[in-house]
């Protein structure tokens, strides 16, 4: 089965005060979890990289960040695809809409902003 979700938001469980696991008898083993997280988030990765594919070439608003990273700026779309651009401080805070392009070499797609 596959799940039609792009992202799993993963954290390990512990024991903590006024919890029901910090008063079980039977506890999951510390290197059992940070195996089960580490599968996780790997599926979790595997799983947006997929979406992401998925959605090159459609066009989404993209809200851009203020900084500056190396002389690229990035951004997110309406639906939570990380982007970048090359910094252009026209674009700081504001919502351009853009088509998302192939994937880059920091492995977040190209946002290439649509002209109207």
């Amino acid at each position: 089965m596959d799940l039609p979700v792009s992202y799993f938001h993963v954290f390990t469980y512990s024991e903590r005060n006024n919890t029901l696991a910090k008063s079980m008898d039977q506890v999951v083993p510390m290197n059992v979890r940070k195996e089960r997280n580490k599968k996780l988030r790997s599926l979790s990765a595997k799983k947006l990289h997929d979406f992401t594919v998925q959605q090159i070439g459609n066009h989404y608003p993209v809200l851009f960040e203020h900084e500056n990273n190396n002389g690229m700026m990035h951004g997110y779309t309406s639906n939570y695809i990380r982007v970048e651009y090359p910094y252009d401080e026209n674009c700081v805070n504001k919502v351009i809409d853009c088509e998302l392009g192939e994937f880059s070499s920091s492995g977040l797609a190209n946002a290439i902003p649509v002209l109207v």
